[in-house]
């Protein structure tokens, strides 16, 4: 017996539908938190890939569980604040840590060298 989910001939194993690309959910007034979670998923947040990532909580189970649920206004400005108003300055998708990845890459690269230099010139002295 097979435990992958992608034969089409495994009837007691569901098909696997994490790798689809997904489209973004539409814009608009009330949102709920499925529709953020859509907006991640789907990549227009720019924080991942577009495809569906199932979680063991949905968003906003923390905050029901608490009993203060978000409104669906509160949902809408995140919605907001997480596509358009976070790109509004370029177009690029990259996170913070992606920004800064390349010269934290550089200053480590200089830095072994730094230290080879160091190395070499420490032993032609012998």
């Amino acid at each position: 017996m097979t435990t992958r989910s992608d034969n089409p001939n495994q009837t007691d194993i569901p098909r696997t539908h994490t790798i689809k690309p997904m489209d973004p959910p539409p814009m608009n007034e009330g949102s709920t938190t499925a529709q953020l979670k859509g907006d991640i998923n789907s990549g227009r947040t720019g924080d991942k890939n577009e495809v569906f990532d199932p979680g063991l909580s949905p968003l906003g189970t923390d905050e029901e569980a608490g009993g203060s649920p978000l409104t669906p206004e509160q949902v809408d400005v995140a919605r907001h604040q997480e596509s358009s108003a976070r790109w509004q300055d370029g177009n690029a998708k990259d996170s913070y840590a992606h920004r800064h990845s390349r010269k934290a890459l550089a200053g480590y690269v200089g830095f072994i060298a730094l230290v080879l230099v160091l190395f070499v010139g420490a032993f032609s002295m012998f």
